[in-house]
């Protein structure tokens, strides 16, 4: 379906309009459908509310276009290099404190926005080079390894105690991971750009033939309710954890905007500009931090669903944030998603962080740096072990562990440590 001039709509009557609005709505509810599993998924995972999710996914999007001034058809949702510190701030620090963290993230988007417009896009890959994002992306995948097996035996993610009978859950897990290993690989059309969404429909259907879902809480739902919407509240420890995360999927974004100039034909690097494409990513995370959503993103699944559909009308995007925003009302929709049992879950992590890691691995391997030099591999060797083994710096009530500890460590050693010669 290729895009239809303006000047053939100008010219044709109103209810040729009526039509093309009608069928732009349809494709946008499309493009919502495409990147609803990984949505969800976010917010399932860490104890968020999804119809939270699916708000702020949709005026975020809707941020990001007005920044881009509506040149970019790209959509914007939960981002999945957040799960650490989310899964890990709700625990320790409930969800108003994490939301601070979440916020102050957002805010370094901005800050990258307008560094960029100073300097230029080249000062983010001097300061942020592919041997720091690598191996912090790394870690992110690595350190939730635990997680995901523990819930696909049908634990809790910290292993404390058993959900399910472990060859119940090991079951559904473990088929709930081939439905979205095959859907991924062997798909066509729509449903290979689905493969979370289809897995978590094959692992549900599984747990209702099991008997392990309870849906009482659909039937106490109602059809129309407000979003269980969450205000930030202070906290120091949140932002020092959360901020330096933020450097990996800022990278991304520069690859999330040339995938999509690539499939439009388009350089949108130059115009609307990468500094004006995060500082749009920026504030719609930081909105979403506002009401206790998840981060946003650029989804490539959205893009790869562009590339199908061959549609560049950025108002499509605009449709599917609109949709996105009146599902969020649905109180119905939340309750059924939250009753999708931890094995499901389990499964379709067990992959996800995996390949979260391999995306790491792959920065480092297209970057064609030599790790074995000794500069290289000091920074590698750091932030993974520090990031993975859990090194702790506190002073005070201060504490700084896990990927912000990593995230922190690889950006001052990459600034700090001389260059080596290269004969």
């Amino acid at each position: 379906m290729s895009e239809i001039p303006s000047n053939s709509i100008i010219a044709n009557a109103s209810s040729t309009e009526y039509k093309l609005s009608v069928k732009d709505s349809l494709l946008g509810a499309q493009m919502l459908f495409v990147a609803f599993g990984a949505l969800v998924l976010v917010p399932l995972l860490t104890g968020l509310d999804p119809n939270v999710a699916l708000f702020t996914a949709g005026a975020g999007t809707l941020i990001f276009q007005v920044v881009t001034r509506g040149k970019i058809p790209i959509f914007l949702a939960s981002s999945f290099a957040f799960l650490p510190p989310i899964m890990y701030g709700v625990q320790t620090w409930g969800i108003p404190g994490t939301m601070c963290g979440l916020l102050a993230a957002g805010f370094v988007y901005v800050i990258l926005s307008f560094l960029i417009r100073w300097k230029g896009s080249d000062i983010i890959k001097r300061i942020l080079p592919p041997v720091v994002t690598g191996p912090v992306i790394m870690v992110i995948g690595l350190i939730l390894a635990p997680v995901a097996v523990n819930m696909a035996l049908g634990k809790t993610g910290d292993g404390s105690f058993e959900l399910f009978p472990q060859s119940t859950a090991i079951t559904i897990s473990l088929l709930s991971l081939l439905a979205t290993v095959l859907a991924s690989i062997l798909g066509r059309g729509i449903f290979k750009l689905i493969p979370i969404l289809c897995g978590i429909i094959t692992g549900y259907v599984l747990s209702l033939i099991f008997g392990i879902v309870d849906l009482s809480p659909v039937a106490d739902a109602a059809w129309i309710k407000m979003p269980n919407f969450v205000l930030p509240e202070w906290n120091l420890q949140a932002i020092f954890y959360i901020v330096p995360i933020a450097i990996a999927p800022a990278i991304e974004h520069f690859g999330d905007v040339l995938a999509i100039g690539g499939v439009t034909g388009r350089d949108y690097i130059k115009d609307p500009g990468i500094e004006n494409t995060m500082l749009g990513d920026g504030l719609a995370t930081s909105f979403a931090s506002f009401l206790g959503g998840p981060p946003n993103t650029t989804y490539s699944e959205v893009t790869g669903a562009v590339a199908l559909t061959r549609v560049f009308n950025p108002a499509i995007m605009t449709w599917a944030a609109i949709t996105a925003i009146i599902l969020a009302f649905v109180g119905k929709l939340g309750a059924l998603l939250q009753t999708i049992p931890a094995p499901v879950m389990g499964g379709i992590m067990l992959l996800l962080f995996g390949a979260i890691m391999v995306i790491g691995l792959n920065t480092l391997v297209k970057s064609g740096e030599d790790l074995t030099r000794p500069r290289n591999l000091t920074i590698v060797a750091l932030i993974l072990v520090f990031g993975i083994g859990g090194m702790t710096f506190s002073a005070g009530e201060f504490t700084l562990q896990g990927i912000g500890l990593a995230g922190i460590l690889g950006v001052t050693m990459n600034l700090l440590l001389p260059q080596e010669s290269r004969e």
